[in-house]
């Protein structure tokens, strides 16, 4: 055996080290762009999303024998002023990038997982279904008409119970509001998960997935992808 031969062993031995193993359900991180329209090969038309997934990087390893659960924590994007973060901060990261979004994932097995290692788009090929999480665009406080669609009151006749809400009591008994009445409330920035969109391109070389449909959040929020 050359000394070329052992070398090139030695690299690709470094690089299976330093892959991540393959996940039975891939989970992405990643940042959304925007919608599009995507044209299929036949000739049909949908709307999609375009999310762009840097490299995950695999910051922490939580075990059941040491934490009582497995999972691994991904870090997300390069932080844009590592000056700013704290030295509890920087101090997880240690001998990783300073990573801007942290996100723990719970697993059935972690073994193969070791900090340093990247997940990439690579994971997703077309045609694959996939749950999107995200947090929903925030839209202040609303009233009752536009939060839970209720019926407006009478515009004439000097009625100022155009928008408003209605009675809420229940009579001398039970002489008091209801749990879970609908009411004006605070609408958005939610936790939302849409489930089983499909995955119409995979880009690994561009870091990009195209995605059918639209997802949660707006332009630039970060969203968790997870094969279905």
């Amino acid at each position: 055996m050359t000394d070329e031969t052992k070398v090139e062993e030695k690299d690709e031995q470094a690089e299976t080290t330093n892959a991540a193993p393959a996940l039975k359900k891939p989970v992405l991180l990643g940042r959304k762009l925007g919608m599009l329209q995507h044209f299929k090969e036949d000739g049909s038309v949908v709307a999609a999303t375009i999310i762009v997934a840097e490299a995950n990087v695999v910051t922490q390893v939580r075990t059941k024998e040491r934490d009582g659960y497995s999972a691994i924590q991904l870090g997300f994007g390069r932080a844009k002023n590592p000056d700013r973060m704290t030295k509890a901060e920087l101090g997880h990261l240690k001998d990783l990038p300073p990573m801007r979004v942290l996100r723990e994932v719970r697993l059935d097995d972690t073994d193969g997982f070791a900090t340093g290692q990247e997940i990439g788009v690579d994971r997703f090929t077309p045609g694959d279904k996939v749950h999107v999480s995200g947090v929903s665009k925030g839209k202040g406080f609303q009233g009752p008409v536009h939060l839970h669609h209720f019926s407006r009151g009478p515009k004439s006749h000097g009625s100022d119970h155009l928008r408003r809400q209605g009675s809420v009591g229940s009579g001398t008994t039970p002489g008091r509001v209801l749990k879970g009445l609908r009411m004006a409330a605070r609408q958005g920035a939610d936790k939302v998960t849409v489930r089983n969109l499909e995955i119409l391109r995979s880009d690994p070389a561009r870091s990009l997935l195209v995605i059918a449909g639209a997802v949660p959040g707006g332009k630039n929020g970060i969203v968790m992808v997870r094969k279905a």
